[in-house]
């Protein structure tokens, strides 16, 4: 399959209605469904067996690995990273005999943000910026920019730089330390990890 540059590649068995907006040069794999209304912007892979809901907004350069269904209420900013069979959820309390479409809880899944493989996140959270959620690990809460998240239910246990790599850091209190990879300084103030 090919693409113009400013066109998205789009498999042969992927499913995109009409009205779904794809930006340039992402790529839809197999047995995709993105629905109408859509979003999804430049820069993006859809791996197989995605299903993207209609009330979803997705940035530039987003990485959804495969059997990862976005539905409705959904919002991811540019550069996440959506590992393999992870779980979003948009109904809190769902009951099949009860239909709760209009009590549809938003998650909020800003910059930057790595979710580890089978992870759930819980709809009605935000993970911030750069925080990054460990493989298996059940988010019920929001979650801080930076922070590394493991557990059911998950628990902070560290920090991490925008490269993805763990700072060595305490969780309370001060200190300032420098990502091993790319020598970017960080420093806690106030409980927060703030990029200097």
């Amino acid at each position: 399959m090919t693409a113009a540059a400013d066109e998205p590649m789009i498999h042969e068995t992927a499913i995109v209605d009409d009205g779904a907006r794809i930006g340039a040069g992402s790529r839809v794999w197999h047995f995709v469904h993105v629905c109408s209304g859509a979003v999804i912007g430049r820069g993006c892979s859809l791996g197989q067996n995605v299903f993207v809901g209609n009330k979803v907004s997705i940035g530039d350069n987003v990485k959804i690995q495969n059997n990862v269904s976005v539905y409705d209420n959904v919002t991811l900013e540019d550069d996440v990273f959506c590992g393999p069979s992870m779980v979003f959820t948009n109904v809190y309390n769902p009951r099949s005999a009860v239909s709760r479409k209009d009590e549809y809880r938003d998650t909020n899944v800003r910059r930057g943000a790595t979710l580890g493989a089978n992870c759930t996140i819980v709809c009605g959270v935000e993970v911030g910026e750069n925080a990054f959620v460990g493989a298996g690990a059940v988010i019920n809460r929001d979650v801080p920019a930076h922070a590394l998240m493991v557990g059911v239910p998950a628990r902070q246990v560290g920090w991490m730089s925008a490269a993805g790599e763990r700072l060595d850091l305490p969780l309370e209190g001060d200190g300032e330390t420098a990502c091993p990879l790319t020598g970017d300084l960080y420093r806690i103030e106030q409980g927060r990890l703030i990029a200097l």
